[in-house]
Protein backbone atom coordinates (compact mmCIF):
# COMPACT_ATOMS: atom_id res chain seq x y z
CA UNK A 1 0.00 0.00 0.00
CA UNK A 2 1.22 3.47 -1.04
CA UNK A 3 2.23 6.04 1.67
CA UNK A 4 0.26 9.13 1.82
CA UNK A 5 2.59 12.14 1.16
CA UNK A 6 1.41 15.73 0.50
CA UNK A 7 2.06 17.40 -3.03
CA UNK A 8 5.28 19.09 -3.62
CA UNK A 9 3.56 22.13 -3.48
CA UNK A 10 3.50 22.29 0.32
CA UNK A 11 6.53 21.18 1.20
CA UNK A 12 7.12 22.67 4.50
CA UNK A 13 10.19 24.87 3.07
CA UNK A 14 8.29 26.20 0.08
CA UNK A 15 5.27 27.34 2.72
CA UNK A 16 8.12 28.95 5.11
CA UNK A 17 9.43 30.36 2.27
CA UNK A 18 6.20 31.82 0.72
CA UNK A 19 5.47 33.40 4.38
CA UNK A 20 8.45 34.88 4.91
CA UNK A 21 7.97 36.75 1.83
CA UNK A 22 4.53 37.61 1.84
CA UNK A 23 4.00 38.50 5.10
CA UNK A 24 6.51 41.81 5.56
CA UNK A 25 4.82 42.62 1.70
CA UNK A 26 1.49 42.42 2.66
CA UNK A 27 2.27 44.68 6.18
CA UNK A 28 3.80 46.78 3.78
CA UNK A 29 0.90 46.55 0.72
CA UNK A 30 -1.35 47.44 4.04
CA UNK A 31 -0.24 50.47 4.87
CA UNK A 32 -0.98 51.88 1.41
CA UNK A 33 -4.30 50.27 1.70
CA UNK A 34 -4.85 52.15 5.86
CA UNK A 35 -3.93 55.41 4.35
CA UNK A 36 -7.54 55.38 2.33
CA UNK A 37 -8.96 53.52 5.43
CA UNK A 38 -7.46 56.24 7.69
CA UNK A 39 -8.61 58.65 6.12
CA UNK A 40 -12.22 57.20 5.61
CA UNK A 41 -11.99 57.02 9.45
CA UNK A 42 -11.34 60.05 10.41
CA UNK A 43 -13.65 61.30 7.73
CA UNK A 44 -16.69 58.96 8.94
CA UNK A 45 -15.92 60.16 12.52
CA UNK A 46 -16.05 63.97 11.64
CA UNK A 47 -16.95 65.10 7.90
CA UNK A 48 -19.08 61.46 6.70
CA UNK A 49 -20.98 63.64 4.29
CA UNK A 50 -17.61 64.21 2.48
CA UNK A 51 -16.75 60.87 2.18
CA UNK A 52 -17.87 60.54 -1.50
CA UNK A 53 -15.90 63.42 -2.71
CA UNK A 54 -12.60 60.97 -1.74
CA UNK A 55 -13.97 57.69 -3.81
CA UNK A 56 -15.22 59.56 -6.27
CA UNK A 57 -11.93 61.13 -7.14
CA UNK A 58 -10.31 57.93 -7.18
CA UNK A 59 -11.91 57.33 -11.17
CA UNK A 60 -9.04 59.06 -12.58
CA UNK A 61 -6.43 58.49 -9.27
CA UNK A 62 -7.10 55.06 -9.35
CA UNK A 63 -6.83 54.37 -13.06
CA UNK A 64 -3.55 56.75 -13.00
CA UNK A 65 -2.19 55.33 -9.85
CA UNK A 66 -3.29 51.53 -11.18
CA UNK A 67 -1.66 52.14 -14.89
CA UNK A 68 1.88 53.32 -13.03
CA UNK A 69 1.94 50.34 -11.03
CA UNK A 70 1.37 47.73 -13.48
CA UNK A 71 3.49 49.23 -15.82
CA UNK A 72 6.39 49.52 -13.22
CA UNK A 73 6.26 46.16 -12.44
CA UNK A 74 8.23 44.53 -14.78
CA UNK A 75 11.17 46.03 -12.39
CA UNK A 76 10.04 43.90 -9.52
CA UNK A 77 9.68 41.04 -12.15
CA UNK A 78 13.30 41.14 -14.37
CA UNK A 79 15.13 41.65 -11.10
CA UNK A 80 13.96 38.52 -9.50
CA UNK A 81 14.71 36.63 -12.65
CA UNK A 82 18.39 37.81 -12.25
CA UNK A 83 18.83 37.23 -8.67
CA UNK A 84 17.06 33.87 -9.34
CA UNK A 85 20.43 33.06 -11.42
CA UNK A 86 22.77 34.36 -9.40
CA UNK A 87 23.25 38.15 -11.14
CA UNK A 88 22.31 40.59 -8.13
CA UNK A 89 25.09 43.45 -9.11
CA UNK A 90 23.24 43.55 -12.46
CA UNK A 91 20.26 44.72 -11.33
CA UNK A 92 21.00 48.09 -11.35
CA UNK A 93 20.28 48.71 -14.79
CA UNK A 94 16.65 47.56 -13.81
CA UNK A 95 15.91 50.01 -11.03
CA UNK A 96 17.21 52.73 -13.09
CA UNK A 97 15.10 52.28 -15.94
CA UNK A 98 12.15 52.05 -14.26
CA UNK A 99 12.97 55.05 -12.28
CA UNK A 100 13.12 57.07 -15.56
CA UNK A 101 9.82 55.39 -16.53
CA UNK A 102 8.36 56.82 -13.14
CA UNK A 103 9.09 59.98 -13.32
CA UNK A 104 8.28 60.55 -17.04
CA UNK A 105 4.81 58.87 -16.21
CA UNK A 106 4.09 60.47 -12.82
CA UNK A 107 4.73 63.82 -14.57
CA UNK A 108 2.61 63.17 -17.37
CA UNK A 109 -0.50 61.75 -15.22
CA UNK A 110 -0.04 64.49 -13.11
CA UNK A 111 -1.22 67.04 -15.77
CA UNK A 112 -3.85 64.98 -17.16
CA UNK A 113 -5.04 63.83 -14.08
CA UNK A 114 -5.11 67.75 -12.72
CA UNK A 115 -6.16 69.49 -15.63
CA UNK A 116 -9.18 67.12 -16.62
CA UNK A 117 -10.99 66.83 -13.34
CA UNK A 118 -12.84 69.70 -13.36
CA UNK A 119 -14.75 68.77 -17.04
CA UNK A 120 -14.51 65.00 -16.39
CA UNK A 121 -16.83 65.36 -13.21
CA UNK A 122 -18.55 67.91 -14.50
CA UNK A 123 -19.67 65.76 -17.58
CA UNK A 124 -20.44 62.38 -15.11
CA UNK A 125 -22.44 64.50 -12.65
CA UNK A 126 -24.30 67.07 -14.20
CA UNK A 127 -24.19 66.13 -18.21
CA UNK A 128 -24.95 61.98 -18.40
CA UNK A 129 -26.24 61.10 -14.50
CA UNK A 130 -29.29 59.55 -15.00
CA UNK A 131 -32.66 60.22 -13.46
CA UNK A 132 -33.15 58.18 -10.06
CA UNK A 133 -36.71 58.38 -7.78
CA UNK A 134 -34.08 57.82 -5.34
CA UNK A 135 -31.07 60.33 -5.35
CA UNK A 136 -31.02 62.74 -2.30
CA UNK A 137 -31.48 66.57 -3.15
CA UNK A 138 -27.59 66.99 -3.35
CA UNK A 139 -26.43 69.40 -5.95
CA UNK A 140 -24.71 67.82 -8.49
CA UNK A 141 -22.74 70.74 -9.49
CA UNK A 142 -21.80 71.25 -6.07
CA UNK A 143 -20.73 67.37 -6.43
CA UNK A 144 -18.71 67.69 -9.37
CA UNK A 145 -17.04 70.86 -7.93
CA UNK A 146 -15.56 69.36 -4.51
CA UNK A 147 -15.07 65.93 -6.47
CA UNK A 148 -12.85 67.59 -8.84
CA UNK A 149 -11.04 70.33 -6.06
CA UNK A 150 -10.00 67.12 -4.04
CA UNK A 151 -8.41 65.15 -7.16
CA UNK A 152 -6.32 67.91 -8.12
CA UNK A 153 -5.19 67.80 -4.65
CA UNK A 154 -4.39 64.25 -4.78
CA UNK A 155 -2.95 64.59 -8.05
CA UNK A 156 -0.09 65.96 -6.82
CA UNK A 157 1.29 63.35 -5.29
CA UNK A 158 1.33 61.23 -8.03
CA UNK A 159 4.46 61.70 -9.18
CA UNK A 160 6.08 60.69 -5.45
CA UNK A 161 4.03 57.51 -5.73
CA UNK A 162 5.49 56.13 -8.83
CA UNK A 163 8.84 56.62 -7.74
CA UNK A 164 8.30 54.89 -4.46
CA UNK A 165 6.74 52.06 -6.00
CA UNK A 166 9.63 51.56 -8.22
CA UNK A 167 11.69 51.65 -4.95
CA UNK A 168 9.05 49.38 -3.69
CA UNK A 169 9.21 46.82 -5.91
CA UNK A 170 13.21 46.85 -6.39
CA UNK A 171 13.61 46.33 -2.83
CA UNK A 172 10.96 43.57 -2.74
CA UNK A 173 12.83 41.95 -5.80
CA UNK A 174 15.88 42.23 -3.32
CA UNK A 175 14.37 40.24 -0.40
CA UNK A 176 14.59 43.49 1.48
CA UNK A 177 10.70 43.71 1.99
CA UNK A 178 11.22 44.90 6.02
CA UNK A 179 12.71 48.37 4.58
CA UNK A 180 9.76 49.25 2.53
CA UNK A 181 7.46 48.15 5.50
CA UNK A 182 9.27 50.30 7.88
CA UNK A 183 9.24 53.20 5.56
CA UNK A 184 5.47 52.88 4.69
CA UNK A 185 4.20 52.87 7.97
CA UNK A 186 6.14 56.13 8.69
CA UNK A 187 3.82 57.20 6.13
CA UNK A 188 0.60 55.94 7.46
CA UNK A 189 1.75 57.51 11.05
CA UNK A 190 2.71 60.83 8.90
CA UNK A 191 -0.92 60.58 7.46
CA UNK A 192 -2.72 59.86 10.43
CA UNK A 193 -1.33 62.75 12.10
CA UNK A 194 -2.03 65.33 9.38
CA UNK A 195 -5.73 63.73 9.06
CA UNK A 196 -6.89 64.54 12.67
CA UNK A 197 -5.42 68.07 12.23
CA UNK A 198 -6.53 68.90 8.85
CA UNK A 199 -10.14 67.10 9.71
CA UNK A 200 -10.40 66.50 12.83
CA UNK A 201 -9.50 70.17 13.62
CA UNK A 202 -6.97 69.38 16.42
CA UNK A 203 -4.01 71.24 17.43
CA UNK A 204 -6.26 74.23 16.74
CA UNK A 205 -6.00 73.49 12.95
CA UNK A 206 -9.48 74.80 10.94
CA UNK A 207 -10.71 71.62 10.04
CA UNK A 208 -10.76 71.55 5.86
CA UNK A 209 -13.26 67.88 5.77
CA UNK A 210 -12.30 66.09 2.36
CA UNK A 211 -9.71 68.70 1.15
CA UNK A 212 -7.66 68.44 4.51
CA UNK A 213 -8.25 64.23 3.53
CA UNK A 214 -6.10 65.16 -0.06
CA UNK A 215 -3.53 67.53 1.62
CA UNK A 216 -2.56 64.66 4.18
CA UNK A 217 -2.10 62.01 1.62
CA UNK A 218 -0.29 64.26 -0.67
CA UNK A 219 2.03 65.01 2.25
CA UNK A 220 2.52 61.87 3.50
CA UNK A 221 3.26 60.83 -0.05
CA UNK A 222 6.04 62.80 -0.71
CA UNK A 223 7.99 62.25 2.40
CA UNK A 224 8.04 58.70 2.37
CA UNK A 225 9.00 58.61 -1.27
CA UNK A 226 11.85 60.97 -0.05
CA UNK A 227 13.13 57.97 2.96
CA UNK A 228 12.64 55.38 0.44
CA UNK A 229 14.80 56.97 -2.35
CA UNK A 230 17.62 57.44 0.10
CA UNK A 231 17.45 53.93 1.60
CA UNK A 232 17.63 52.87 -2.07
CA UNK A 233 20.56 55.17 -2.94
CA UNK A 234 22.69 54.10 -0.25
CA UNK A 235 21.52 49.74 0.58
CA UNK A 236 21.28 48.72 -2.72
CA UNK A 237 23.33 48.39 -5.89
CA UNK A 238 20.83 50.60 -7.80
CA UNK A 239 23.29 53.16 -9.07
CA UNK A 240 26.46 51.05 -9.60
CA UNK A 241 28.20 50.04 -12.45
CA UNK A 242 26.23 47.09 -14.03
CA UNK A 243 26.79 45.35 -17.41
CA UNK A 244 24.22 46.01 -20.07
CA UNK A 245 21.20 44.21 -20.52
CA UNK A 246 20.50 42.14 -23.59
CA UNK A 247 18.92 43.82 -26.92
CA UNK A 248 15.49 43.84 -26.26
CA UNK A 249 15.39 43.55 -22.14
CA UNK A 250 14.07 47.31 -21.87
CA UNK A 251 11.20 46.73 -24.21
CA UNK A 252 10.59 43.28 -22.27
CA UNK A 253 10.94 44.95 -19.13
CA UNK A 254 8.09 46.84 -20.16
CA UNK A 255 6.06 44.73 -22.09
CA UNK A 256 5.64 42.81 -18.62
CA UNK A 257 4.57 45.76 -17.23
CA UNK A 258 1.87 47.00 -19.89
CA UNK A 259 -0.61 43.99 -19.35
CA UNK A 260 -0.65 44.31 -15.73
CA UNK A 261 -1.31 48.10 -16.41
CA UNK A 262 -4.13 47.60 -18.88
CA UNK A 263 -5.38 45.12 -15.79
CA UNK A 264 -5.29 47.21 -13.05
CA UNK A 265 -6.77 49.99 -15.46
CA UNK A 266 -9.94 47.35 -15.73
CA UNK A 267 -9.97 46.35 -12.47
CA UNK A 268 -9.84 49.49 -10.61
CA UNK A 269 -11.42 51.48 -13.49
CA UNK A 270 -14.30 49.28 -12.89
CA UNK A 271 -13.99 49.31 -8.99
CA UNK A 272 -14.01 53.22 -8.91
CA UNK A 273 -16.63 53.86 -11.61
CA UNK A 274 -18.95 51.84 -9.04
CA UNK A 275 -18.35 54.63 -6.51
CA UNK A 276 -19.54 56.71 -9.19
CA UNK A 277 -23.12 54.60 -10.23
CA UNK A 278 -23.29 54.64 -5.88
CA UNK A 279 -23.38 58.33 -6.10
CA UNK A 280 -26.00 58.80 -9.12
CA UNK A 281 -28.28 56.57 -6.61
CA UNK A 282 -27.43 58.86 -3.54
CA UNK A 283 -24.98 59.96 -1.23
CA UNK A 284 -25.61 58.14 1.45
CA UNK A 285 -25.50 54.45 -1.08
CA UNK A 286 -21.92 55.84 -2.15
CA UNK A 287 -21.37 56.19 1.33
CA UNK A 288 -22.21 52.49 2.56
CA UNK A 289 -21.00 51.01 -0.67
CA UNK A 290 -17.88 52.70 -0.10
CA UNK A 291 -16.92 51.97 3.22
CA UNK A 292 -17.63 48.35 2.42
CA UNK A 293 -15.81 47.97 -0.32
CA UNK A 294 -12.74 50.39 1.70
CA UNK A 295 -13.03 47.40 4.16
CA UNK A 296 -12.63 44.81 1.59
CA UNK A 297 -9.66 46.83 0.33
CA UNK A 298 -7.66 46.09 3.26
CA UNK A 299 -8.32 42.69 3.26
CA UNK A 300 -7.40 42.52 -0.40
CA UNK A 301 -3.76 43.64 1.15
CA UNK A 302 -3.67 40.20 2.44
CA UNK A 303 -3.86 38.36 -0.83
CA UNK A 304 -1.34 41.14 -2.50
CA UNK A 305 0.95 39.80 -0.22
CA UNK A 306 0.33 36.64 -1.27
CA UNK A 307 0.36 36.66 -4.69
CA UNK A 308 3.56 39.55 -5.00
CA UNK A 309 5.28 36.95 -2.81
CA UNK A 310 4.08 33.86 -5.18
CA UNK A 311 5.12 36.54 -8.15
CA UNK A 312 8.48 36.15 -6.93
CA UNK A 313 9.06 33.16 -6.08
CA UNK A 314 7.49 32.09 -10.09
CA UNK A 315 9.76 34.41 -11.55
CA UNK A 316 12.84 33.12 -9.72
CA UNK A 317 11.74 29.69 -10.71
CA UNK A 318 10.88 30.50 -14.39
CA UNK A 319 14.46 32.57 -14.54
CA UNK A 320 15.72 29.13 -14.03
CA UNK A 321 14.18 27.07 -16.22
CA UNK A 322 12.20 24.56 -13.81
CA UNK A 323 8.95 24.14 -14.48
CA UNK A 324 7.77 21.79 -11.39
CA UNK A 325 8.93 24.81 -9.37
CA UNK A 326 6.88 27.25 -11.32
CA UNK A 327 3.65 24.98 -11.25
CA UNK A 328 4.63 24.44 -7.49
CA UNK A 329 5.08 27.74 -6.35
CA UNK A 330 1.68 28.95 -8.54
CA UNK A 331 -0.12 26.28 -7.03
CA UNK A 332 0.96 26.92 -3.19
CA UNK A 333 -0.11 30.89 -3.54
CA UNK A 334 -3.67 29.55 -5.30
CA UNK A 335 -4.00 27.52 -1.99
CA UNK A 336 -2.50 30.13 0.39
CA UNK A 337 -5.20 32.39 -0.93
CA UNK A 338 -7.73 30.47 -0.54
CA UNK A 339 -7.26 29.61 3.29
CA UNK A 340 -6.01 33.56 4.08
CA UNK A 341 -9.46 33.93 1.87
CA UNK A 342 -11.83 31.77 4.40
CA UNK A 343 -9.90 33.34 7.81
CA UNK A 344 -11.15 36.84 6.38
CA UNK A 345 -14.51 36.00 5.71
CA UNK A 346 -14.94 34.63 8.88
CA UNK A 347 -13.97 37.56 10.93
CA UNK A 348 -16.01 40.16 8.40
CA UNK A 349 -19.10 37.98 9.01
CA UNK A 350 -18.50 37.74 13.24
CA UNK A 351 -17.53 41.03 13.65
CA UNK A 352 -19.21 42.89 11.07
CA UNK A 353 -21.02 45.23 13.59
CA UNK A 354 -17.58 46.43 15.50
CA UNK A 355 -16.16 46.77 12.30
CA UNK A 356 -18.79 49.33 10.68
CA UNK A 357 -18.83 51.38 14.47
CA UNK A 358 -15.25 51.51 14.19
CA UNK A 359 -15.24 53.18 10.54
CA UNK A 360 -18.19 55.72 11.20
CA UNK A 361 -20.09 57.06 14.15
CA UNK A 362 -22.75 55.00 15.60
CA UNK A 363 -24.97 57.75 15.15
CA UNK A 364 -23.82 59.28 12.06
CA UNK A 365 -27.17 59.67 9.74
CA UNK A 366 -26.53 61.09 6.11
CA UNK A 367 -29.44 61.65 3.79
CA UNK A 368 -32.15 59.73 6.38
CA UNK A 369 -30.04 56.51 6.59
CA UNK A 370 -28.03 55.39 9.54
CA UNK A 371 -24.93 54.30 8.23
CA UNK A 372 -23.15 51.78 10.59
CA UNK A 373 -25.75 49.33 10.69
CA UNK A 374 -26.28 49.44 6.19
CA UNK A 375 -22.55 49.09 6.06
CA UNK A 376 -22.35 45.73 8.59
CA UNK A 377 -25.34 44.16 6.80
CA UNK A 378 -23.05 45.32 3.51
CA UNK A 379 -20.19 43.15 5.04
CA UNK A 380 -21.86 40.00 5.07
CA UNK A 381 -21.40 40.43 0.68
CA UNK A 382 -18.25 41.10 0.92
CA UNK A 383 -17.12 38.44 2.79
CA UNK A 384 -17.86 36.12 -0.21
CA UNK A 385 -15.84 38.82 -2.26
CA UNK A 386 -12.88 38.80 -0.82
CA UNK A 387 -12.03 35.22 -1.91
CA UNK A 388 -12.33 36.08 -5.06
CA UNK A 389 -10.59 38.80 -5.14
CA UNK A 390 -7.63 37.30 -3.53
CA UNK A 391 -7.73 34.35 -6.07
CA UNK A 392 -7.86 36.55 -9.42
CA UNK A 393 -4.57 38.75 -7.67
CA UNK A 394 -2.94 35.95 -7.20
CA UNK A 395 -3.60 33.74 -10.25
CA UNK A 396 -3.01 36.86 -12.86
CA UNK A 397 0.80 37.45 -10.54
CA UNK A 398 1.43 34.12 -11.27
CA UNK A 399 0.61 34.18 -14.84
CA UNK A 400 2.63 37.76 -15.78
CA UNK A 401 5.78 36.26 -13.62
CA UNK A 402 6.20 33.34 -16.30
CA UNK A 403 5.52 35.86 -18.82
CA UNK A 404 2.11 35.34 -19.67
CA UNK A 405 0.66 38.56 -20.04
CA UNK A 406 -2.70 39.34 -22.26
CA UNK A 407 -4.25 36.59 -21.60
CA UNK A 408 -5.02 38.24 -17.55
CA UNK A 409 -5.52 40.98 -19.27
CA UNK A 410 -8.34 40.02 -20.79
CA UNK A 411 -9.89 37.57 -18.18
CA UNK A 412 -9.57 40.78 -16.15
CA UNK A 413 -11.54 43.65 -18.47
CA UNK A 414 -14.25 41.03 -19.40
CA UNK A 415 -14.78 40.15 -15.60
CA UNK A 416 -14.50 43.63 -14.48
CA UNK A 417 -15.82 46.10 -17.53
CA UNK A 418 -17.99 44.21 -18.99
CA UNK A 419 -19.84 41.64 -16.02
CA UNK A 420 -19.23 43.92 -13.19
CA UNK A 421 -20.26 47.36 -14.18
CA UNK A 422 -23.45 46.34 -15.86
CA UNK A 423 -24.41 44.04 -13.11
CA UNK A 424 -23.83 47.17 -10.42
CA UNK A 425 -25.84 49.38 -12.54
CA UNK A 426 -28.81 47.35 -12.93
CA UNK A 427 -29.23 45.78 -9.28
CA UNK A 428 -28.26 48.89 -7.71
CA UNK A 429 -29.48 51.90 -10.34
CA UNK A 430 -32.29 50.20 -12.65
CA UNK A 431 -33.45 47.56 -9.83
CA UNK A 432 -33.27 49.96 -6.75
CA UNK A 433 -31.69 47.78 -4.74
CA UNK A 434 -29.35 50.59 -3.85
CA UNK A 435 -25.80 49.81 -2.08
CA UNK A 436 -26.98 45.94 -2.04
CA UNK A 437 -27.35 45.82 -5.32
CA UNK A 438 -23.81 47.21 -5.95
CA UNK A 439 -22.27 44.97 -3.45
CA UNK A 440 -24.47 42.16 -4.92
CA UNK A 441 -23.06 43.21 -8.83
CA UNK A 442 -20.04 43.51 -7.07
CA UNK A 443 -19.58 40.14 -6.29
CA UNK A 444 -20.45 38.87 -9.96
CA UNK A 445 -17.94 40.53 -11.49
CA UNK A 446 -15.32 39.53 -8.49
CA UNK A 447 -16.75 35.97 -8.76
CA UNK A 448 -16.36 35.77 -12.65
CA UNK A 449 -12.82 37.41 -12.37
CA UNK A 450 -11.36 35.24 -9.44
CA UNK A 451 -12.88 32.12 -10.61
CA UNK A 452 -11.68 32.22 -14.81
CA UNK A 453 -8.01 33.71 -13.62
CA UNK A 454 -7.46 30.49 -11.39
CA UNK A 455 -8.78 28.04 -13.79
CA UNK A 456 -6.46 29.37 -16.11
CA UNK A 457 -3.61 28.92 -14.15
CA UNK A 458 -4.21 25.37 -13.59
CA UNK A 459 -5.06 24.42 -17.45
CA UNK A 460 -2.70 26.77 -18.92
CA UNK A 461 0.19 28.54 -16.94
CA UNK A 462 2.61 25.09 -16.07
CA UNK A 463 2.27 23.62 -19.25
CA UNK A 464 3.18 26.56 -21.82
CA UNK A 465 6.56 26.60 -23.12
CA UNK A 466 9.69 28.56 -20.66
CA UNK A 467 12.27 31.03 -21.36
CA UNK A 468 14.94 31.72 -19.14
CA UNK A 469 16.39 34.98 -18.37
CA UNK A 470 18.78 36.09 -20.69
Amino acid sequence: MRKFSLPAWVRPADISDLLKLSVPIAITRMSMMLMGITDAIVLGQYAPGELPYILNSWLPMGVSIGFGMGLLLGTQVLTSELIGIGRKADTGRIFRRGLWASLGLGAVLTGLVFFCAEPLFHWIFVTIAPVSEVADKADPNIIASETAKVTRILSSGLLAFMVSQVCSFYLEALRRPLLVTVVMYLGVAINLFMDLALVGGFWGVTPMGAEGVAWATTGSRWTLTIVMFIIVLVLTPAFRKSMAGPLHEGRRQFSVGIGTAISNVAEWGAFNMTYIIATWISLAANSVYGYSVQVMGLCFMFYLGIGSATSVRVAEAFGSGNRDAVRDAGRLGVAATIVMGIILACILILFNGPISNIMVRSDAVLNGVVLAPAIASLLIIAAAMTIFDGLQATSSMALRAQEIIWTPSVLHIGSFVFVMIPACYWLGLVEGRGAQGMMEGGLIGVGTAGIVQTLFLELKAARLPNRRAA
